[in-house]
């Protein structure tokens, strides 16, 4: 549980810390000096330039085309709206993008990775075209009447706070930080929350339109919070394990190089992998192997969990001895054991709807345990480098094999 909530906080830490540096730095930008005055005007599109490279070279679409709606927001602010919405086509321009940039980040924080160049990336590309397009028809052709329809005022009964904002865009703006941070924290991903932390700079700086260079500087952090948000996430591929969640071989490789003298690794191993995966298919290997994950990382005695590879998993204790890891190491073990694993049904249906409908009907679920072999040394006289503390545990996860398995050996 604290490894899930330690997940979902590590993803708003860098949106927050930006969020706070532009609310510091917003009414200070027009105190630049002369030489620095440019960046009032190139610092944000400099900065969306650099988060959209940053998507491109990484291949997050759904990133790349949420940049390019803050942009597209940008250049028509520039051009049209400036301070105060007051001219038919700066309200009407303001209007659009007070509308459209939330929606399209809203929906893409909830939308698969599709990749850029693809199908789906032309579909994405061509609506934020669309929306540039219609709000140049209301405005080349004059439609006042939808203008002031977007900003006709919402029901007085209802807690609507004072804002520049068209109420209707508002409604919308609300909606889509509470969809996007919602979003954020069910999947647990630096992309996602990064969405929100845009969400969030964006409503906050149209939100302060009428204040000078407030819009600019909330675009900038929002530009910076996405390629912020890449460079997470592509750390995360690099040093975890994407099945699981758990760092990587990779992450374990580094971790070990940092250890000091007295601490203890343990190698476990699921028993009969390759009998789980025969018989009931590499969907509940996968299954099983998840279950694994999270009944170690729950595991008491200050380890740490990392995916060795395949069916294998590595916990390192630093600072402990064998006889500090020992009875966690027993007690996970025991656990993991008495563990009722469900098997979906062959005829079960795929949609989770369906499924749900249909529990309790016909015949009981299947249930399997799983069990794992352990094998542990700590760092001593004969092994003195984590390799080779590594090395003797992995001897002693083999003879935990050899002794009938579903055991801690050292």
């Amino acid at each position: 549980m604290l490894s899930i909530l330690s997940r979902v906080v590590s993803g708003f830490v860098a949106p927050v810390a930006v969020l706070l540096l532009a609310h510091y730095l917003a009414p200070r930008v027009i105190g630049l000096p002369p030489t620095l005055a440019g960046l009032r005007s190139w610092g944000p599109m400099l900065m969306l330039v650099l988060a959209g490279i940053l998507a491109l070279v990484f291949n997050r679409g759904r990133v790349l085309f949420g940049v390019a709606s803050l942009a597209a927001a940008f250049i028509a602010f520039k051009l049209h709206v400036q301070a105060v919405p007051s001219t038919f086509s700066g309200r009407t321009v303001f209007a659009a993008l007070c509308l459209f940039v939330p929606l399209n980040l809203a929906v893409l924080v909830m939308l698969r990775e599709r990749g850029i160049f693809s199908f789906y990336g032309v579909r994405r590309a061509g609506t934020i075209a669309l929306q540039a397009l219609l709000a140049a028809w209301v405005v080349l052709e004059q439609h006042v009447g939808l203008t002031e329809w977007l900003y006709q005022p919402l029901p007085a009964s209802m807690p609507w706070p004072v804002s520049p904002i068209p109420p209707l865009a508002l409604m919308v703006m609300l909606g889509g930080v509470a969809v996007a941070t919602g979003a954020a924290v069910a999947s647990r991903t630096a992309i996602d929350a990064g969405f929100a932390g845009a969400l969030t700079a964006f409503a906050l700086g149209c939100q302060h339109v009428t204040l000078p260079n407030h819009f600019a500087v909330y675009t900038a952090a929002a530009a910076a919070i996405l390629g912020i948000a890449v460079l997470h996430d592509t750390f995360r591929l690099a040093f975890r394990d994407e099945l699981t969640g758990l760092p990587s071989r990779r992450a374990l490789n580094e971790r070990m190089m940092a250890l000091g003298h007295h601490y203890a690794i343990a190698m476990a191993d699921v028993d009969h992998f390759k009998r789980f995966n025969d018989t009931w298919g590499h969907e509940f290997g996968d299954q099983v192997l998840k279950l694994i994950a999270g009944k170690l990382e729950q595991m008491g005695g200050g380890g740490r969990v990392y995916r060795y590879g395949g069916e294998e998993f590595t916990i390192v204790f630093p600072g402990k001895t064998l006889r500090e890891v020992w009875p966690h190491l027993e007690a996970v073990r025991k656990e993991i054991a008495a563990y009722q694993l469900a098997i979906r049904q062959p005829d079960r249906p795929v949609e989770h709807g369906a499924g749900t409908s249909r529990r309790g009907v016909g015949n009981t679920t299947h249930t399997v345990s799983v069990t794992i072999s352990i094998g542990v040394a700590q760092s001593d006289a004969r092994n003195t480098t984590p390799a080779e503390v590594l090395l003797a545990a992995d001897r002693s996860l083999y003879r935990a094999k050899e002794k009938g398995r579903n055991r801690v050996i050292r």
